[in-house]
């Protein structure tokens, strides 16, 4: 199993923990060097982070604000990507809304960011981890990144699925038969 993980408003590594969101949408970090944003790990630890977040940047939802600890990083979830696209339709964009928690403006923000519209999706499957994994905050987990390298993971760890398979099944047909909506818009262009 790799060590990395990948940096994500605590609030939305909730909401995937919980089943509520199954995409990760990203463009980029600044720090994300030349080649830019890219989904470089199949398998990672989601990585809360709270320095950009804010709860009015997410629909309204059944999720406590998770609170900080400022000496130790807390990983309760895994995740394992299945599917991922780029997405340059602004109309699958929106239409990825029953997938996610963020608010339409926000998906619009990261969708016309830098020069060339568009966003990063990764359909993922997430696991609860027991017991959660608890070690100490370092530097070089700062900055505007997405990956971050980790220490080995304990081997005691248990993995339990946040969706069952069912209902993980039916998102991620309606999310292939969306993005092949965005095929048919390309071909049209």
């Amino acid at each position: 199993m790799e060590s990395a993980g990948f940096k994500e408003w605590a609030i939305v590594c909730q909401a995937l923990g919980r089943g509520e969101q199954s995409v990760i949408l990203r463009k980029g970090g600044i720090a994300e060097g030349r080649e830019g944003f890219s989904f470089r790990h199949k398998e990672f630890f989601l990585f809360p982070t709270y320095f950009h977040e804010q709860i009015e940047k997410v629909r309204k939802i059944d999720i406590e604000f998770p609170t900080q600890a400022m000496d130790k990083i807390e990983i309760n979830f895994f995740a394992k990507i299945e599917l991922s696209y780029v997405i340059k339709s602004w109309e699958i964009a929106q239409a990825l809304e029953p997938f996610h928690i963020l608010r339409p403006e926000v998906v619009r923000e990261r969708f016309d960011y830098d020069r060339a519209p568009g966003l990063h999706i990764a359909l993922v499957r997430v696991f609860r981890i027991e017991p959660c994994w608890i070690f100490a905050n370092a530097k070089s987990y700062g900055g505007c990144r997405s990956w971050v390298k980790l220490p080995k993971p304990p081997a005691t760890l248990r993995f339990e699925p946040a969706l069952g398979d069912g209902e993980h099944g039916r998102r991620r047909k309606a999310l292939i038969d969306l993005v092949r909506g965005e095929e048919s818009i390309a071909a049209k262009a």
